[in-house]
C-alpha cells in the first residue's frame, strides 16, 4: 500500500464530484451567479491550505464510509442541500467515474496527468475568484513537488492502492452501459485498440537475443487488437496539453447520467453491513476524519440568501424511490449502533452527520451549523 495515494484519490473524486454538480445546476435551471456561488465555496473549502496540509500527509487509505463523511461535508459546504438519496447517487457517480479512469491509464504514471486534467477543469469555473484559482494553483505544485519526482514502480504501487480501493465498487452507469464500455454485471470492458503507453512500441514483435546480448531473431505475432504508438508525453506543467482524455469533463455534452437501481440497491447491502460491523480501525478513522475535517476550515456566509435543494435524479419521483430503499437499512444500522451505545459513540456521531436536512435552512445558520461542527473535533 502507497502512503502517497490519499492526495490523488480525494483530488480525482472531487473533480468528478464538481462535474456532476455543475451539470445538474444547469440541468436544474439553477441562476448562474448562484450556481457560480456554489461551486466557488465547494471549491473554496476543497482547496483550503489547512486542509491540503493535512491531506498530503504520508497516510494510508482509510473506509469508503470515512472518505465519504468528508465529501458529505463538502457538498454542503454553500447554500445548496442534497438529500440522502441524491448524495449517495453523487458518490456512486464519482468512484465509478474515477476507477474507469485508473483502468484505463496507459501507463501508472499516468494517474498524475488525470489529476491535472480534473485541476485544469477545475480552474475553468473559477477564472473569475483570483483568490481561490490561486489556491488552486498552490495545489498543483504541491502536486509538482510531491510526485513529479517518483519512479514507475512508485506510481505502479500508487495504482494499485487506487485499485485495491475500488475493487469491491460494480454500480452501473448509464454513460458506460451506453458506451458498451461497462458489462451488465458493472465490470468495465478494457479495450484492445488506442495509444500505447508512451515510450513503448505497439505490439506484434517478439525480439530474441544471445547470451551477449545481441540480437538473434525477430518473430512477429497477431495481437488481435489495433494499436497505435502514442503521438507524444502528455505535459506534466501547470498549463499546457495533456494529450490524455481520462479525467476530463463527460457530462459537458449534458447527456444524462444514472445509476442503475439493481447496483445501487446490491451495493446498500454492504454499505449497511460496513455500518453494522465497523472495522477494527475505527478509531483511527475517526482520528483521520478529525484531521481532516478540523484542516477544512468553512467560512460563514455572507448576506440573507437562502438554500435550495439539488436533485441528483431525473425527478422527485425517482429520488423518493431511491430513498424508499435507502433509509429503511440506514435506520436498522443506527439502532443497532444504539445497542452498544459507549462502543460506538463517535462512530454513531458522524453518521447521524449522514443525515442532511432536505428543506434548506438560511445561509447564515448553515454556515454556523457547520463551524460547530467543525469545533467539535
Amino acid at each position: 500500500m502507497s502512503l502517497r495515494t490519499l492526495p490523488l484519490l480525494f483530488l480525482n473524486l472531487g473533480g468528478e464530484m464538481l462535474y456532476i454538480l455543475d451539470q445538474r445546476l444547469r440541468a436544474q435551471n439553477i441562476p448562474a451567479d448562484k450556481a457560480r456561488k456554489v461551486l466557488n465555496d465547494i471549491i473554496s473549502t476543497m482547496f483550503n491550505r489547512k486542509f491540503m496540509e493535512e491531506l498530503f500527509k504520508p497516510q494510508e487509505l482509510y473506509s469508503k464510509k470515512a472518505l465519504r463523511t468528508v465529501y458529505d461535508r463538502l457538498a454542503h459546504a454553500s447554500i445548496m442541500r442534497l438529500n440522502q438519496a441524491s448524495m449517495d447517487k453523487l458518490y456512486d457517480l464519482m468512484t465509478m467515474a474515477f476507477k474507469y479512469q485508473v483502468l484505463l491509464c496507459p501507463r501508472p504514471k499516468d494517474v498524475l496527468l488525470v489529476t491535472f486534467n480534473h485541476l485544469d477543469a477545475i480552474k475553468g469555473f473559477i477564472q473569475d475568484s483570483p483568490a481561490i484559482l490561486q489556491q488552486v494553483e498552490e495545489t498543483f505544485q504541491q502536486l509538482t513537488d510531491r510526485y513529479g519526482g517518483l519512479s514507475d514502480g512508485e506510481f505502479q504501487l500508487i495504482r494499485q492502492t487506487l485499485l485495491i480501493f475500488f475493487q469491491d465498487l460494480h454500480i452501473r452507469v448509464s454513460i458506460f452501459l451506453k458506451d458498451k464500455v461497462q458489462n451488465s454485471n458493472g465490470r468495465f470492458v478494457l479495450p484492445v485498440s488506442g495509444p500505447v503507453p508512451w515510450g513503448t512500441e505497439v505490439p506484434g514483435l517478439i525480439r530474441i537475443f544471445t547470451d551477449k546480448g545481441k540480437e538473434a531473431k525477430k518473430v512477429e505475432f497477431k495481437h488481435g487488437g489495433h494499436y497505435v504508438t502514442a503521438p507524444k508525453e502528455g505535459s506534466f506543467e501547470l498549463y499546457g496539453d495533456r494529450v490524455l482524455k481520462l479525467g476530463t469533463n463527460m457530462y459537458s455534452m449534458n447527456r444524462p447520467v444514472e445509476t442503475h437501481m439493481s447496483g445501487a440497491s446490491k451495493n446498500l447491502a454492504s454499505r449497511t453491513q460496513e455500518i453494522i460491523a465497523p472495522n477494527p480501525l475505527a478509531k483511527e478513522e475517526l482520528n483521520f476524519l478529525a484531521r481532516l475535517m478540523g484542516g477544512m476550515e468553512i467560512k460563514k456566509p455572507s448576506g440573507p440568501e437562502p438554500g435550495f435543494r439539488l436533485n441528483l435524479f431525473t425527478t422527485d419521483e425517482e429520488e423518493e424511490e431511491a430513498a424508499v430503499l435507502t433509509h429503511p437499512l440506514l435506520g436498522l444500522a443506527l439502532s443497532l449502533l444504539q445497542q452498544d451505545q459507549q462502543r460506538n459513540k463517535e462512530l454513531a456521531r458522524i453518521m447521524g452527520e449522514f443525515e442532511v436536512t432536505e428543506q434548506p435552512k438560511q445561509s447564515a445558520s448553515k454556515g454556523d451549523d457547520l463551524l460547530a461542527m467543525m469545533d467539535g473535533f
